[in-house]
Order: structure tokens, then sequence, then C-alpha cells
């Protein structure tokens, strides 16, 4: 007997091959029907046999495209229409698009075979893709996920390539990029020679540049990239002088896994991270270091070839491994506008340029294999948009994020959309990125502001904050940063309703005080509430924000108990004069603030250790002060007393300093100085844990980006009865921020 069944598919699962796969599917099982694109996901009406419906669901769900993924599935008995066949519709829109925005996915092997394959008439195309690979998120204007709604609309397929796109059965069937040499965009190189046009002639060119010594940029996925020969010392200085970068640590692209092996150490997880559609920059310890890409930095960041261009690159010679930045000047977003391109001149010696456009700009992405497993550590290219949970909300909710690292969260039938990774709001082009992306997504899923709820930080000089109390939204609600970090990974976790401890453990944030937080434990769920149960003792912080680029200011700050000692300190380890000016400051209580932070602990750590300049990057201090940590064996733990609400520094602080003046060691001091602060988190949780009677802790803001500080506590709580959760893919950065917005501002209104 002939039944109907009408199946919605939620997820990502538009622009990867999905429509096709279930049209195969349906062949398979002889049934008829049709499979379209609609505005929440998915949509198949099917009918046939019962039981070979059945196994046709089971087919498309258990082993459906490595690129999709299926959040939820509704399956409702549907009228017989007697189709004749099994089709592909063409895509609807009548209601608000619910649909995951599919991310940029890398070149997929098959493509890659074509592109060197003399006998193929893409071969040595830099455009190559199809229904597996190449780019979605920055390609796509407006949803549904259609070629007149792309960058690519310009361009009309040749007859040949128009074959391909409308069979069911072929590769590229509605690949909405896809072209060939005949019919789509090219690439040109432009320097001080001139022009060459071609698309070998100017890789070819490029690639010769780049043996050269020269600084190129070269327009990929999301944006321009800068590119030299990362084994050429001479270049590599000058990238960072011209681009005035500091001391803040290049990427490398290296021409395959092998190569990769050679400058890192590699383990399976970070080789299937390496190898993955997503082809992040992976953060591994190096094998063998490069003079002018990573200083004072035993960890390299490295990517595999994520387009057919950079394939070709390497094809035609160029450098086995390549540093590869965003094209900007220090601290700016990524370049992604042909036109804007001559904001580098003076950086780059050429330029070698696409003609698809880039619908927004989409940095690469940054991971890391933690003690707990892989982490991403800056959500991009490959990630983006990530459809990073389900919450339950009927209203939409904007969540704008905080201003460093920001990303921005868009929650639309409880479907929760993470933006990528967008900067530090301080910067005038990373603030008009943000700005754009809001509207970006606002204007993509048809959300209206007037019946939105706008979620923030109560930081009060937050460039986010004043940009959600602007926009005229159903309602404002102001988070707290701290608990937005815990609840980011609840979030994550699908898990609001779970109590656990919250360690929350960063920089900066402000708190319910009006200090400046950033060693805080909480209690509760997001549900019912995050209660702050306990901090790091208060410090101070002469200066304030000046105190997190100078550590030595930092330090000042956590000898408020005794000045005279401090000076003294300061005398026998030659100190600059700004400390005895900071210490001052504090004494006097002169433009000086209260804090919990436990990443200025560590910034005061590392001044302390010899750290004694200006940072010139955010977080360069703690990371200095870890890797010195890693070249040293554990030999003692400082006291970090907890009396059931404080984590006491000043006794681990007075240890600390007097093996320094004793001559001790700096690494030893370091290594002792990461296991003390571990064992402080551990009894703290533990005293926690067993007063409330909860199992599980979460450990989240940027001080758990440092890896020997999770390995230590790995090692504490491995036979203790608490369950540890981290971030996987939503960074423990600010770039989580959002998310955690956005579920407790859900939360709080699925309660309401």
């Amino acid at each position: 007997m002939k039944v109907a069944q009408r199946i919605l598919i939620y997820g990502v699962v538009q622009g990867v091959g999905f429509r096709p796969f279930v049209f195969r599917k349906a062949k398979r099982w002889k049934l008829s029907g049709w499979v379209r694109n609609g505005e929440s996901g998915v949509e198949i009406h099917v009918e046939g046999d019962a039981d070979a419906i059945q196994q046709f669901v089971q087919d498309i769900t258990d082993r459906y495209p490595s690129s999709a993924k299926i959040i939820n599935l509704e399956i409702k008995n549907a009228p017989v229409q007697e189709a004749a066949d099994f089709e592909i519709l063409a895509s609807t829109l009548h209601n608000r698009p619910t649909v995951q925005i599919p991310a940029d996915l890398a070149v997929c092997p098959k493509c890659l075979s074509e592109l060197f394959d003399p006998a193929n008439r893409r071969f040595l195309y830099p455009y190559i893709n199809c229904t597996d690979c190449g780019p979605r998120y920055t390609v796509i204007e407006r949803l549904p996920y259609d070629r007149p709604y792309t960058t690519m609309h310009m361009w009309s397929m040749c007859p040949a390539c128009s074959a391909e796109y409308y069979d069911p059965v072929d590769r590229r069937f509605h690949a909405q990029p896809t072209a060939c040499p005949d019919c789509g965009p090219h690439y040109h190189v432009q320097g001080q020679d001139g022009e060459i046009h071609g698309d070998e002639k100017a890789i070819k060119k490029t690639a010769e540049l780049l043996r050269s010594g020269r600084i190129v940029t070269i327009k990929g996925l999301g944006g321009y990239l800068l590119a030299c020969d990362a084994e050429n010392e001479e270049a590599v200085w000058e990238l960072r002088r011209r681009k005035r970068r500091g001391e803040k640590p290049f990427a490398l692209m290296v021409k395959d896994l092998e190569t990769a092996k050679s400058f890192i150490d590699i383990c399976s997880e970070e080789e299937n991270l390496l190898t993955s559609s997503a082809r992040p920059i992976v953060l591994a310890q190096a094998r063998r270091l490069l003079p002018g890409v990573a200083p004072d930095n035993s960890d390299l960041g490295v990517m595999l070839p994520y387009t057919p261009l950079h394939h070709l690159l390497f094809h035609f010679d160029a450098p086995e491994v390549l540093v590869m930045t965003s094209a900007n000047r220090s601290s700016e977003p990524i370049i992604y506008d042909d036109e804007a391109i001559k904001a580098l001149e003076g950086i780059a010696d050429a330029w070698l340029i696409g003609e698809r456009p880039i619908a927004r700009r989409v940095d690469d992405s940054v991971v890391r294999v933690s003690p707990f497993g892989p982490t991403v550590l800056r959500g991009a290219r490959g990630y983006a948009p990530l459809p990073a949970a389900q919450l339950p909300s009927d209203w939409p909710v904007l969540a704008v994020g905080a201003d460093l690292k920001n990303t921005i969260t868009l929650v639309v039938n409880g479907q929760a959309i993470m933006s990528q990774h967008l900067g530090d709001l301080m910067k005038y082009e990373a603030y008009m990125s943000f700005e754009q992306t809001v509207h970006d997504l606002l204007s993509m899923y048809d959300v209206r502001l007037q019946e939105t709820i706008v979620a923030y930080d109560l930081h009060p000089d937050y460039q986010s904050t004043a940009f959600a109390h602007n926009l005229e939204a159903y309602q404002h609600i102001g988070i707290q940063h701290h608990r937005a970090h815990v609840a980011s990974v609840l979030a994550e976790r699908n898990a609001l309703d779970k109590r656990v401890i919250g360690v929350a453990f960063d920089g900066t944030g402000f708190g319910d005080d009006g200090a400046i937080w950033g060693g805080e434990l909480f209690v509760g769920s997001a549900a019912e509430g995050l209660k702050r149960r306990g901090h790091l003792r208060y410090a101070m912080l002469p200066g304030g924000d000046a105190a997190a680029r100078m550590p030595l200011q930092a330090l000042a700050g956590f000898f408020v108990d005794d000045s005279k000692w401090a000076i003294n300190v300061g005398k026998q380890l030659s100190f600059p004069e700004r400390f005895f000016t900071a210490v001052k400051m504090v004494e006097k209580q002169l433009r000086t603030f209260p804090t919990t932070s436990v990443g200025r602990l560590f910034d005061a750590a590392a001044a302390l250790l010899g750290f004694t300049g200006p940072i010139s990057f955010e977080g360069q201090a703690a990371i200095w002060l870890e890797h010195l940590a890693r070249t040293a064996p554990l030999e003692k733990v400082y006291s970090f007393p907890w009396n059931g609400k404080e984590l006491d520094y000043r006794p681990f602080l007075k240890e600390m300093t007097e093996d320094r003046l004793k001559g001790k060691d700096a690494a030893v001091i370091a290594r002792a100085f990461h296991r003390s602060v571990a064992e402080g988190i551990f009894r703290s949780v533990r005293s926690l844990g067993a007063a409330y009677e909860i199992d599980t802790v979460v450990l989240s803001g940027g001080v758990f980006q440092n890896s020997l500080l999770l390995a230590d506590l790995k090692e504490l709580f491995y036979e203790s009865d608490m369950h540890i959760w981290i971030g996987e893919e939503v960074p423990p950065n600010d770039g989580g921020i959002s998310l955690g917005q956005a579920a407790l501002v859900a939360a709080a209104h699925s309660n309401l």
C-alpha cells in the first residue's frame, strides 16, 4: 500500500549537495515525490512503500554529506499526490527564512583531481568547485541560497556548465558558484611591472615573486591575504615592519601535510583538523622555529591550502611554507573590497586579484587541540556562520557581544546563528564590519528590530553597548560579561537547565559592583540564574585599561597591601620607573580601580619574571609566561588559599617574589605559578561542588586558552567525581560572549 510523508530537515542542509543526495536516495528506494529548499531547511515529500520510506529516512539521516549538519528532523504523514517520479523543485520563499547558512568549504579531492588533469575542461582553473566544496557564506547575498542571490549572478553559465548544473546526478547539480574558464571569473596580477592577465600567467608570476622574496597580496575566499616566503628571514621582518605588526605571530600556509609535519608536532586530532573541510589554522608545538614568524613563542599556527588558487601557487613552485596573514594594517580587519586594496600601498609589492566579488569579510579560523579536546579560538572561515545552539525563544534575539574579539548571535525561531569573528570594535573598520554584519543577518533572515530582543554587555563604555541602545528594538537586556562566558558553554551543550559551578577567568569584564571582574566563580544554571559565589581577592588596577597594556602596572596593583615592600622589590629587580609610578598611584588611589582579574594576575606574574615592557598584542605576556613555564619541570606549588569566598593571591605572590629575589630560575617559578593557579581552581570548585551538590564545572574566559593550565586541571580533576566542560566550537574567549548573552536572554524569556 502506497503511503506518503512530509519531511522537514533543519540545519546546514543548503549549499552542501543535500538535495541531489536526497534525489539519489529516493531513486535507490524507488520512491516518488520531490525535494526543495525552503525557508527553514530542506523539505521532502516522499511516497511509496512504507518500509522503503522508513529505510529512505534512515539512509538520509545516517549517511548525509559530510559538509551538512542536521540539527532537527520533523516527519508527518501526508496525502498521497500520486507523483509519477521523484524530482527536485525550485526553492520556496514565503515566510521568514530560518535555514542555516553554509560555511565556506575547502576544495574537495575530486575537484583537485580535475584541476590538475590536462584533459579536463577546468584544467588549472582557480575557481573550480562543486556541491561538495568551494565558497558559500562569502558569496551569499541573501537567502535562499540560489545562484541569483550570490556574487556569481553576473556570470551566465555556458552550455556545458548549465548542463551539469541542471543534471540531478551530476556532482555540480545546483552548485551555485560553478563556472569554468569559458564562462567564469579570472585572476590577474598587478605590480611594478604592470598587469598580467590570464590565470596561469598571473599565478606563475605570483609564485615567482614569492620565491624572490617579495610581499604579495592575494585575494582569497573572505578577503585579501599578505604572503611572503616564511623561510626568507628578511622578507618576514620586512612584512612585520611594513604591516606594523609588533611581535604578534604570523600564520603559515604549507604545501601539504608532510610539510606541516616538518614544522609542527601533529597528533591524530590535529591532523584531522588540518585536513578537515574547514581547513583552519591549527596551533601546535613547533618542531623548528622560523625567525620573525612567532617571536618568543614555541607554537606555530599552520594551515593547509584550501582554495584551488593556493594549490596552483604551490604547483607553480611557490615556496613550500608561506606566511599568510590578513591583508590589513596592524589590528585592523581583513580587507575584502577590491577598491580597498589601495590601503595596502607601501605594504605589498604586487597584488593577485580575482574577479569574483566577496560578499563579506571572513578571516581564517584558528583552532587548537587542548587537553580537553579540539577548541576553536577564532571562529570564521569554515565554521561561520555557526549553527551554535537551539535556544528556547519564540522571539528573535540579537546579541551584540563584547568589544574584543567580537561576534554577534542572532536567534530566529529558536535557532542560534553565530557570526564570524569580527575583531576589536575600537578599530573603526572593525566597528563598521560589526554594523554591517548585524544588518546583514537581520536582513538575510528578514528579522524586524521592532520585534527583536537585543542583548548587550553591561560595560557602559563598550561600542557594542552603545550600538545596542540605539537600536529601536522590542526590548534591551544587559547581560553581565562573565555569566555570558559560562552560559556560552551551556548553550553549546544544550544544557541551559544544568546546574554547574561556572569558572569565568579572563582579563576584563564589567562587574555587578562596578569593579573590573575577571576571576569569578558562579553557581546555578542559565535557566535559574548564575549566582556569584566566589572570586579572586580584589587587587587594584593603576591606570585602568593601561594596566592591560603594561604588565608592570598590573603587578603594582597586586602589591596593594604593601607599597614599601613593592618598591623594595622593584629596586632589587631593577624595574623601570613606570613600576614605581604605578605603585604610588595605588598608594594614593589615583586613577586606580578595583579588580578580580585573573588575566591581570598572569600579566603581573609575567612582569615579575622578566616581561617588563609593553605588550604589542592582547594576551602576549600570558602567552610568554606559558611558553616559559613549558621549559621547566614542576618543583613546587605556591599557596593559593580559598576561604569559601575568595582565592587569596597574597601568599602566592609573596612566595613567588621571594623565589625571584633569591635568583631561582624564572622558568621554574613560571611552572609553579601555573600549577598553583590550577590547584586554587581545583580546591575552590571542589568546595563549591560539595556545598551545592553539583558535579559539573564549566571553564570559560580567555585564561582557559592556556594549554598548560588546562593540562594541570585535567590531571587534578582526573580522579575526582566532577565533570569538566569547556567550549568546543564556541571560543572560550570573548568570541563566545554573544552566544552566552543570547542563551541567558532566551532562558529568562522562556520562563516569562
